[in-house]
């Protein structure tokens, strides 16, 4: 009498013969088809992009038209539309000012905090120093203190060194709470570097230095331009801090613009102009960006 004696399969075999679990966007693109998806995903871009759309018609509507009925009018009456409110715009001297010095701001603080921020990641990641894991727990305890509570010893500071109201003194607020951001995702990202390939470049000869700035920089260059999106846009779109920290001479646009609303009132076709021309930077910088963007998004969603 013989008996069979059943193998019982190996994962491999299970893994391999078995069929693999589909996602769920997978069986809603099977189920919808791809032409009837992609319509769907067109029809909720131009929903979101409804506002910058409305901005746009009312800025470059009059006063009057932009009172007796919406912006959706000029859809189907071009003639509405003129560029008056942006020449008066223009002719502003206050707002070119305040525009000027939101660049002044918004470059420098962006600037600094990529190159402090990958700099200290990299010393965390790779340079063995006495204390390197307790400033590691400072960084992420920074990144939960609040704008708010620094306010008042901050000015306090300021006014003792003689830089309250200036854009010096803004550009160091935004540094400052910027780098523990740019540290943490910084320091995120270099872990998941080869340590062979660095200790290629050693064995080459080349200090930290020099790996630092060609084997380093390159491989990070798409976390390095999220960082820079990020960093730019919530300096570019910042009032809070810049409303206590500088001075009408330097104030930012969106001080300026605030300002403009407290003069004017009701004055919304010269308000939507400032607006979008605040908006507008910021989605440029964001659109030249993009691909670097999304392969560091990416990038970090998969360490």
């Amino acid at each position: 009498m013989s008996t069979t004696t059943r193998r019982a399969p190996s994962v491999v075999e299970v893994s391999v013969s078995g069929t693999p679990r589909r996602g769920v966007l997978s069986r809603l693109v099977d189920r919808l088809g791809t032409g009837t998806l992609q319509v769907i995903l067109v029809l909720i871009a131009l929903f979101w992009m409804m506002p910058v759309v409305g901005l746009l018609l009312v800025s470059l509507r009059s006063e009057s038209a932009n009172t007796g009925s919406g912006w959706w009018t000029a859809l189907l009456e071009p003639t509405q539309l003129t560029l008056d409110n942006y020449a008066r715009l223009l002719d502003d001297q206050t707002i070119l000012q305040s525009f000027f010095n939101t660049v002044y701001i918004s470059v420098p603080s962006t600037v600094l905090v990529v190159v402090i921020g990958a700099l200290a990641a990299y010393a965390l990641v790779w340079l063995d120093f006495p204390g390197r894991d307790w400033v590691m727990v400072g960084v992420v305890g920074l990144l939960v203190l609040p704008i708010q509570a620094s306010l008042i010893p901050i000015s306090q500071l300021y006014g003792a060194m003689g830089i309250f109201g200036s854009i010096s003194g803004v550009i160091l607020f935004h540094v400052a709470f910027g780098l523990p951001f740019a540290v943490f995702l910084l320091r995120n990202f270099f872990v998941g570097i080869p340590r062979d390939l660095l200790e290629a470049a050693r064995m080459d000869g080349a200090g930290e230095w020099r790996i630092f700035r060609k084997v380093v920089l390159p491989v990070a260059r798409p976390a390095l331009a999220s960082l820079a999106v990020f960093q730019f846009l919530w300096v570019w779109n910042d009032m809070l801090v810049a409303l206590v920290f500088t001075s009408p001479d330097a104030a930012p646009l969106t001080v300026a613009l605030r300002s403009q609303l407290r003069q004017f009132g009701s004055n919304v076709d010269l308000l939507a102009s400032g607006a979008f021309l605040s908006m507008l930077v910021p989605l440029l910088v964001f659109f030249a960006f993009q691909k670097h963007f999304v392969q560091g998004v990416f990038a970090g969603s998969g360490k």
